[in-house]
Order: structure tokens, then sequence, then C-alpha cells
């Protein structure tokens, strides 16, 4: 299981989609087998292929050495179109001729390009996460993008979730107010809002457990009323005790 650091840092605003429109272009012009492509990882993210790749979580008294590397992405297309993406952190790739190797690309590019291909896709079956890469990128905000992402039901209800994932690893109380807002939109889909409720458990108590009891309060679907109470359950917290008291009585 991918481990994440819960404060997800964001330090620049992604630019217009001109970026991504010439990478799309050179990975398109491929046409049919592998494309690799390799970009700057945020600091502090820790490698290995997908399954192990972490992003730095210092605590007091220790701190993980995860040295400056490369985010290297393997795409697996078919008549231009792209069906698969395997994610890797730092090491090298090995020898392969029928691999085409677009080199090194900008940060920003890479992130504009793999949140254009999470929203192109529709309901199309993609193998592997086309956002993890965007989320790993140096120096991009990409939480914005995301909120969109988890807005349109156009776009599978699977990647949809993949972007409520990401929201709630994402630092700052917009990204929070984001979740908020996906989790308390009726016209949304149920399962992509109990996805919002689960991100917002994992936020700070001082920001997910407000959150948590006003849906458990207010909201009209009993369904989410349930799925609120029950990450209030798992929380602890003092607001939440005096809720379920509230309740019992």
């Amino acid at each position: 299981m991918l481990r994440v650091l819960k404060h997800l840092m964001v330090l620049a605003v992604v630019p217009g989609s001109l970026p991504a429109q010439t990478l799309e272009k050179r990975v398109s012009a491929q046409g049919d087998g592998t494309v690799r492509l390799s970009f700057p990882a945020r600091p502090g993210t820790c490698g290995g292929e997908a399954s192990g790749i972490s992003l730095r979580h210092t605590n007091e008294e220790w701190q993980p050495d995860c040295q400056p590397r490369l985010v290297r992405v393997a795409l697996r297309l078919s008549s231009g179109l792209v069906h698969s993406v395997r994610t890797y952190v730092g090491g090298h790739w090995l020898p392969d001729s029928s691999a085409a190797d677009l080199g090194t690309v900008s940060p920003r590019e890479a992130a504009f390009y793999f949140i254009t291909l999470a929203e192109r896709t529709g309901g199309r079956r993609l193998a592997g996460d086309p956002l993890l890469p965007s989320v790993l990128a140096d120096s991009v905000t990409i939480w914005p993008s995301l909120v969109r992402i988890a807005r349109r039901p156009r776009i599978s209800r699977e990647i949809r979730g993949r972007a409520v994932f990401w929201l709630g690893q994402a630092a700052g109380a917009a990204a929070g107010g984001a979740l908020d807002s996906i989790a308390t939109d009726d016209t949304g889909d149920r399962e992509v809002r109990q996805q919002a409720i689960f991100a917002l458990s994992q936020r700070s108590s001082d920001e997910g457990v407000p959150a948590l009891i006003r849906i458990a309060r207010t909201n009209a679907d009993s369904e989410l009323r349930k799925s609120a109470l029950f990450w209030l359950g798992q929380t602890e917290d003092p607001r939440a005790l005096d809720l379920f008291e509230e309740i019992l009585k």
C-alpha cells in the first residue's frame, strides 16, 4: 500500500494547458509500445516502484534519508492512446530498444500532462494511477485540478476516487474545504462522497472532526450520516463523544 505524508506540500500554481498539449503530442506520436519520461520529484520523495513510494515523514527525533531524485513513468500505448501508467522514483531505466524515451521534462509539464490524461480517460479503463505522477512532481500545485476531476461524473468513479484520495493528502484548509464541499454535494456520486468523508477523517482533528459532525447532523443521505458517524467513532475526539451522547439521549 502506498505510504504518503498526510500533509502534502504544494508550492506553485500550475500554468495553462499548452505544456501539457505539447507533451501529449510527443507521447501520442509514438503510436504503439512503451514511452518513458522522467521529471524531478518533490523534495522528500523516497524511491521505489508505485507500491513502495513514500513521502518523507519527519518526527521530532528522526528524519529519513531521501535524496533528490527523478520520478520515472512508463506509459503503454496502443494507437496513440495510453492504456497503462507505471510510476517509479529513483533508480534507472534498463535498456530497451523498443521503448521510446522522451528524456527529462519539466515537472509542471509532466503534472499537467497527467492531470489531462486522467480527465480525458472518460469511463475508459486505465491500468495504474494517472494522478500519482502529478502528485510527485516538484513545485506544482495540483489540488484545484483534483477538485475538478472529483466533481466530473463523466470521468470514471475509480479516477474520481483517486482524486479524492490525493486531496486528502494535500496541505492547507483549502483542500479540506474542497473535501467538505464534495462530501456535502447532494448532486454528487454517493461512493465518491463517501470517499471524501473518509478523507476528511484523515485530516487534522481541528479540521476533520467539525466537518464530520456537521455531516452526521445535517446530511440528507442516511448512508453518508452513518459513514460520518463511523469515522467519528475512530477519532476518540471529545466532540465526537458529545455527539454520540446527544444521539443516544
